[in-house]
């Protein structure tokens, strides 16, 4: 535990000391991400050891003579450790590159602050172990990611977005706390280790009310709203974080909330099921129509909370039907895809700041051609880009590996819960081929063909702290891939640590997987690169020479697929649930003028979520508007009837 205080209290340092040395750029930005780097390779050194320990570790101080605030780390917290303690550093090297503008020295210390504060906050998240600590330690959460997203507040699109994302982020910890608030009423303690004694008719609502509440900070459909307008507002580095590391700690509420209550039935796998399949489906749909390409990003990133939520669904049917293979497997997949896509997910984010930072546009139909401009930008966002549609021989294939099995564990179930089973199956095969559709068009559109403008024509390498850390990002994907044997025994104590008698399944080899996995995976990386040497050697280059041109003189940026016309016959399949608004100026007379087209995908929830709540409350607030007339006699009166009714209320309510 002294390990863990220590990291946080460098990396806390690390966010002070920006805002003593302004005066001073390059100092400043150095200093701050040398003490994040130092404390988060320390928490990361701290956290790998209490993985392995049966046994959990904790601390506890007192508060204001009333409450205790609590620390405890066991397996899952030090598993839930490690993406913040791995991205977090290299998305402040990142940052080095990235925010290069000296005017705005005061701006940036403050961004250094808020980010400090951030991942401090998401590791006190958790290792929280009372209802205090916990509440402390997320709305800490909350409020410093908020400030990192208005970072140009002076743009009224990132106020809009950080506004969003605050509302968001209160209405989920209303939900989170109220589900406090009934665990208290029954067990009378807030201590995590008490809520297991809550009975079990109130824990399927208890549950619901938590998965509510961290659903909508991992970013589930319908409350995945903030997620496509804080990412694009906030600067790259920051949106590598959140999207990486910072919505799993909703995810890690869930976990935490389920194995702290250990619910009977299979109603908790069903729920979780059933919304990881629409969250995921809908999150790589939406992300399909998106022309801007943090945007994109963000419904991805909905996208693998379903998946996993799926692979977490699975786990607790697994224990729901005694099947313990299956639930270790679920769980053990789904652990390894919130690693995993911390890791790609950060990559990918950091490679479209790359592409911004040097085009000045995130628009994906005015960039092209960057792969022979930003040569290692564009191999090391492909390698995200594969990782993340769970393909050979990267990470994202073993993750999604591990909760196929699980699920296919499970075709044994009652024919109630099998049909949970194929829907998780089906889920996965459905997202999965349209993620590949989606980055086909990303890579092919934005760094492959010609350049669709003068600023991608123009675009240059990013700097080195940028090339770095996707660098090792972009190995990580692949040693995972090509070695899951290295991070099985990582997983595995997690995964182990929520199963009931928190032991291996008998009959689960994960070592042999593990080695069979890296067999195939090394084999297919080398039967792949001899069929490239062996088309480069008796092939060689071959010049751009047609036999019959047709009037053909030299490729122009207007004969490439847009994103558009990519997507638009994907989109057409699922149009009941996707909205496309189009605007086409037509085609008129006999020697037609230049034709525009137009178009933009709607969010079905936030458009719901605008016609049934936002726009019926500001309808009323307008008819009360009255009540805002600027009389402070009248507000003093407001204030004594208020308390009049209040005394009323207790007197008969006493009674």
């Amino acid at each position: 535990m002294n390990t863990f205080l220590f990291s946080l209290i460098l990396i806390l340092a690390g966010g002070v000391l920006p805002l003593l040395l302004k005066a001073n750029f390059k100092l400043m930005k150095s200093a701050a991400i040398l003490l994040i780097g130092c404390g988060c390779l320390l928490g990361l050194y701290g956290a790998l050891n209490l993985l392995y320990r049966p046994e959990a570790v904790s601390a506890a101080w007192p508060l204001l003579h009333t409450f205790t605030l609590s620390l405890k780390i066991d397996r899952l917290s030090a598993f839930f450790l490690l993406p913040v303690f791995i991205v977090s550093p290299l998305a402040a090297l990142y940052s080095y590159n990235y925010l290069e503008n000296p005017a705005l020295s005061l701006r940036v210390a403050v961004n250094y602050f808020f980010y400090a504060l951030l991942t401090a906050a998401m590791a006190l998240v958790a290792c929280a172990d009372n209802i205090i600590t916990f509440a402390l330690a997320w709305e800490l959460m909350s409020l410093s990611s908020f400030f990192l997203v208005i970072y140009d507040f002076k743009k009224t699109a990132a106020r809009q977005a950080g506004y969003l994302y605050f509302i968001f982020a209160q209405a989920g910890a209303m939900a989170i706390f109220a589900s406090f608030a009934l665990l208290y009423n029954y067990t009378g303690s807030m201590d995590f280790a008490a809520f297991a004694s809550t009975p079990e008719t109130a824990k399927s609502l208890i549950f619901t009310l938590a998965f509510i509440g961290f659903g909508s900070k991992a970013g589930i459909i319908p409350l995945h709203v903030w997620l496509p307008h804080a990412h694009p507002a906030a600067p790259s580095h920051v949106s590598a974080i959140m999207s990486g590391v910072m919505i799993k700690m909703g995810i890690y509420g869930i976990i935490r909330m389920y194995s702290l209550l250990h619910p009977q039935g299979a109603y908790c796998a069903e729920l979780v099921i059933i919304v990881g399949a629409v969250t995921g489906v809908m999150g790589v749909v939406y992300a399909l129509g998106q022309h801007n390409l943090k945007r994109l990003l963000a419904y991805h990133s909905v996208e693998n909370i379903g998946i996993i939520l799926l692979g977490l669904g699975i786990g607790m049917l697994g224990i729901a039907t005694g099947n313990e293979i299956m639930a270790a497997l679920g769980f053990a997949g789904g652990l390894l895809h919130i690693l995993n896509h911390a890791i790609f997910k950060s990559l990918l984010f950091m490679g479209a700041g790359a592409v911004q930072h040097r085009t000045g546009t995130l628009v994906i139909e005015r960039l092209g051609g960057l792969m022979k401009r930003m040569r290692l930008c564009g191999i090391t966002f492909l390698i995200g880009s594969l990782a993340i549609c769970g393909l050979p021989p990267f990470n994202g294939f073993i993750s999604e590996f591990l909760i196929y099995n699980g699920a296919f564990q499970g075709v044994k179930s009652p024919p109630d819960l099998f049909l949970f089973v194929i829907l998780t199956i089906l889920s996965l095969a459905v997202i999965g081929g349209l993620a590949i559709a989606c980055f086909t068009k990303v890579v092919g559109i934005v760094f492959l063909g010609e350049a669709r403008s003068e600023a991608a024509a123009q675009a240059r390498p990013a700097g080195p702290a940028i090339q770095a850390a996707m660098i090792i990002l972009a190995v990580f994907c692949v040693v995972i891939g090509l070695l899951p044997q290295v991070i099985m025994p990582v997983v595995m104590p997690a995964a182990i640590s929520i199963l009931p008698h928190q032991i291996i399944p008998r009959g689960l080899d994960m070592s042999g997987m593990a080695g069979n996995l890296s067999f195939g995976a090394v084999g297919f990386s080398l039967i792949v690169l001899i069929i490239i040497g062996l088309r480069k050697l008796f092939t060689g280059p071959a010049p751009y020479a047609p036999t019959w041109g047709c009037g053909f003189s030299q490729r122009n940026p207007r004969m490439q697929y847009t994103g558009s016309s990519f997507a638009a016959s994907l989109l057409d399949f699922y149009k009941p649930f996707v909205k496309v608004d189009e605007k086409f100026s037509g085609i008129h007379g006999f020697f037609p003028q230049k034709a525009e087209y137009h178009s933009e995908t709607q969010d079905i929830s936030e458009v719901g979520l605008q016609r049934l709540i936002v726009q019926p409350i500001m309808r009323l607030t307008d008819r009360l508007r009255w009540l805002q007339h600027g009389h402070i006699q009248l507000y003093i009166g407001y204030i004594f009837f208020a308390l009049v009714g209040l005394l009323c209320w207790l007197l008969l309510w006493g009674l």
